[in-house]
């Protein structure tokens, strides 16, 4: 993938992406899936790519993989434990940066059985880890966002949150638990924070802007192989090619992550997804569903999330 100067009459091209040698994003999870991708294309626009990651080694070998396909890669690891809240203020400072300009939200736990699962924190395991960790993860990084000349943050949906509805009296899952519907709102509760979180904003004349993406079907067996990512077999690749008429491997998955937080034509308060259906193909902004930007909702999400996080309301936004 090489990289061309920004251009605003030259169409998007996920292939041909624009220079961002002067910026720095900070990309939670980016040793896998995903994010892995998300890293390794905003690598080669020659942008630092912090790889944000609570396991040393597997962000070691992303780090590897990611210099080997894009010579010159600046790459780095910050360990980042979404999952223990009290380590999130040290690890942004370990950042050692004048400022931030761009945070991708994507690291997520995603579990398919019981039993229900806590964070050293006490809070169900896959809220506390994909929504409360950002969110507590965002308080801390706003004054590096603020200082940034137009900074981002971008917030990675999910299609599983089209069919969820917040429980806005039992937000932890304590009464009952479904692994799939919890996770659901766990993505749910990302794509209203990232929202509210362009509502509040504009409101106070930020110049950091908000938007929130979402991968469509990505699937690992239409992923191209690297040595961080779980390995498929010729004939799962085989039997998964009917699929790609509907769906797409995450590499394709990543595309409108990254337009989101390179192309200067993106607006806060954005949603992108893929182009066709949602599910596959090039970048595009789409509706968001009325449940996903109920501001009713988000507020009382927002003050829930100020109260178990310990941040306060504004988040040290400037």
């Amino acid at each position: 993938m090489s990289s061309t100067p920004p251009s605003r009459s030259r169409p998007w091209d996920v292939h041909r992406l624009p220079s961002a040698e002067d910026r720095t994003v900070l990309v939670t999870g980016g040793n896998a899936g995903i994010g892995y991708f998300v890293a390794e294309q905003l690598a080669a626009t020659g942008a630092v790519v912090l790889l944000g990651s609570r396991d040393s080694a597997k962000a070691e070998a992303a780090g590897a993989s990611i210099r080997a396909r894009v010579p010159g890669a600046r790459v780095r690891h910050l360990r980042l434990d979404l999952a223990d809240l009290s380590s999130l203020e040290s690890a942004v400072d370990g950042l050692n940066l004048g400022h931030l300009d761009a945070v991708v939200h994507n690291a997520g736990v995603a579990l398919d059985d019981p039993p229900r699962r806590e964070t050293a924190d006490g809070h169900e395991l896959m809220f506390g880890t994909n929504h409360l960790g950002h969110f507590a993860l965002t308080r801390w990084l706003a004054p590096l966002l603020s200082a940034a000349p137009s900074g981002r943050v971008v917030t990675v949906g999910s299609f599983a949150a089209r069919s969820e509805r917040l429980d806005l009296d039992d937000l932890q899952s304590t009464r009952d638990y479904r692994p799939k519907r919890t996770y659901g709102r766990s993505k749910l509760a990302q794509m209203s924070f990232g929202f509210e979180l362009d509502r509040r904003l504009r409101a106070g004349g930020s110049t950091v802007l908000s938007v929130v993406a979402h991968p469509g079907g990505a699937l690992d067996s239409l992923t191209p192989s690297r040595p961080t990512l779980p390995r498929t077999t010729p004939g799962e690749r085989l039997r998964a090619l009917p699929a790609g008429i509907l769906v797409q491997g995450k590499d394709a998955g990543a595309w409108p992550i990254v337009r989101a937080v390179l192309d200067p034509g993106v607006r806060g308060g954005q949603l992108w997804g893929p182009r066709i259906f949602g599910l596959r193909g090039a970048p595009r902004p789409e509706p968001a569903l009325p449940h996903m930007t109920d501001p009713a909702v988000a507020a009382r999400l927002w003050a829930a999330s100020a109260e178990l996080t310990g941040a306060d309301a504004h988040l040290g936004f400037r």
